[in-house]
């Protein structure tokens, strides 16, 4: 599974960011076929970016079914992933001072948790 992260600050949009981090990893996303998503990023707009930049299919997890009190599985999996997040103190409030500090408490969140499940 390839992953990436990039941080920026809080002017720039989530889409932007987005597309940004699969521009300055294109090549470790050069293996990828399908990129998950929240419903932030419905549109045709981004698919074709996702496509266009590293060629992979976009698929949105849509939010729970409330008519039914069913979850998604895809949605699950999205957040599933910021809860393991949350599960870092540091990372609750933003007081970092560098953007390059804030990815990698991000980078040493995922690795932690990877070191306790083996």
């Amino acid at each position: 599974m390839a992953a990436g992260i990039h941080i920026t600050t809080a002017n720039v949009s989530e889409r932007d960011g987005a597309v940004a981090l699969l521009a300055l990893n294109s090549e470790q996303f050069r293996l990828v076929k399908r990129v998950m998503a929240d419903g932030g990023y419905t549109g045709e707009n981004f698919a074709g970016l996702v496509q266009s930049t590293i060629g992979a299919e976009m698929i949105i997890a849509k939010q729970s079914d409330l008519k039914h009190g069913r979850i998604t599985p895809q949605r699950w999996v999205v957040e599933r992933s910021f809860s393991w997040l949350d599960k870092c103190r540091r990372l609750w409030r933003n007081c970092e001072r560098y953007l390059q500090t804030s990815r990698i408490m991000v980078a040493l969140a995922f690795i932690r948790l990877l070191l306790k499940r083996y």
